[in-house]
């Protein structure tokens, strides 16, 4: 059975007037489970932010070191400062652990529900409520599936139109509904987590009388990139490395005209250039049979690159970065960022007879930065991202 992939996302409104967050995400992977804590801090602004952001450490570090529940109520209540207006020292949060088999542990406290959505439905949860140092604390374990969306949020999210568009705001059961209209099956973590935080920011018309924090956990199987670049310099290589490629377990992708005439003489595949899309800035991809993209080089990696630095700086509109065209560059980076959970960038440095034309005067070492960046880029969007030279 293959480990899955948890695809992990988070987005925050500010409450109107406010410069800091009164909620704080914490995300950690430490090798084998992943673990995320929203933490609602008491209030709003600086007090609220450090409320959180101790609270999110210490039930994120307890937790995953093997801490009971109990133990860290009691750490949380002994540890955190006094509020002198409301004579309370804590903030809500929601806790998920998942392993990689999927294996899910939740524990909740004043924050409201988490929701599991199972192909556009939401699952009715088995919680157990127990009650410590008169707090309830309610429990949750379950086996997630490929698929299946976490959805948790602080309760700005349910105070969404209080008194402008709705009276009593949006309830817990409006969220489901809206959630289970939103799902889409091959929706990334990012754009189910915008779509709800953006239909919050419009119940505030804009305005929000709360901090609203939304974070989205996905589960996927796993699928790894193998991207071919460029010819080895040890032309002996050529037949390894094809074979590796056409008999890879994931997704296969060449970037490069010399590169792709490899692999069909060593397959004795054909190539067919493509020409049903044509962009001015991006040369035209081509089908070798097998191969899930072939693509030219350098440009095409530079527009990916671009593509993947505008999608890496977030909004609302993040997903809208990759505009879903179907050059080669674009594809690329639809690939690397949407479907793949890792890449294998296997890159040859050999220097490519067509870059020696001086009318494309291309240095080596720009394919070789190039491939360096989208692979700190796709390390950065938390993908495993392994580079080979050859």
């Amino acid at each position: 059975m293959k480990s899955y992939y948890y695809e992990t996302s988070f987005g925050s409104l500010f409450k109107h007037g406010e410069e800091l967050c009164g909620d704080k995400v914490e995300i950690a992977k430490n090798g084998t489970d992943t673990t995320m804590v929203l933490a609602d801090g008491l209030g709003s602004g600086v007090k609220a932010n450090i409320l959180a952001s101790l609270t999110s450490k210490i039930v994120s570090t307890m937790l995953n070191a093997g801490a009971d529940i109990p133990d860290v109520i009691e750490t949380m209540a002994s540890t955190l400062p006094v509020c002198q207006e409301r004579l309370v020292a804590y903030s809500t949060f929601t806790f998920l652990r998942v392993s990689p088999t999927g294996e899910a542990h939740i524990v909740e406290y004043d924050n409201p529900p988490l929701i599991i959505l199972r192909d556009g439905k939401s699952l009715d949860l088995p919680r157990r409520e127990v009650e410590i140092e008169g707090k309830l604390i309610k429990e949750t374990n379950i086996q997630l599936q490929p698929g299946d969306f976490c959805v948790f949020f602080s309760d700005g999210v349910i105070h969404a139109g209080i008194g402008k568009l709705l009276n009593l705001g949006w309830q817990q059961e409006n969220v489901v509904e809206y959630l289970e209209k939103a799902y889409r099956k091959d929706a990334s973590a990012h754009y189910m987590q915008t779509q709800l935080l953006a239909a919050c920011n419009s119940l505030y018309m804009e305005s929000p009388g709360d901090d609203t924090t939304v974070a989205v956990c996905k589960v996927r199987l796993p699928n790894v990139a193998y991207v071919m670049v460029g010819p080895p310099v040890d032309s002996k290589e050529d037949e390894t490395l094809v074979n590796e490629l056409l008999h890879f377990d994931g997704t296969k992708i060449i970037c490069g005209g010399t590169t792709s005439q490899i692999v069909c003489r060593v397959s004795g595949r054909e190539i067919r250039t493509m020409i049903d899309y044509i962009s001015p800035d991006v040369p035209p991809i081509a089908k070798i049979e097998g191969i899930d993209l072939v693509t030219e080089g350098v440009i095409t990696l530079g527009k990916a690159l671009e593509l993947m630095k505008k999608y890496e700086q977030g909004g609302v509109g993040r997903d809208n970065a990759l505009n879903y065209k179907k050059d080669g560059a674009h594809l690329l980076a639809q690939k690397l960022i949407l479907e793949c959970t890792g890449a294998k960038f296997v890159v040859g440095r050999a220097l490519n007879p067509a870059h020696q034309n001086p009318d494309m005067p291309i240095d080596l070492s720009i394919k070789l930065r190039l491939v360096q960046e989208i692979a700190e880029c796709l390390r950065r969007m938390d993908k495993e991202v392994v580079v080979e030279y050859h």
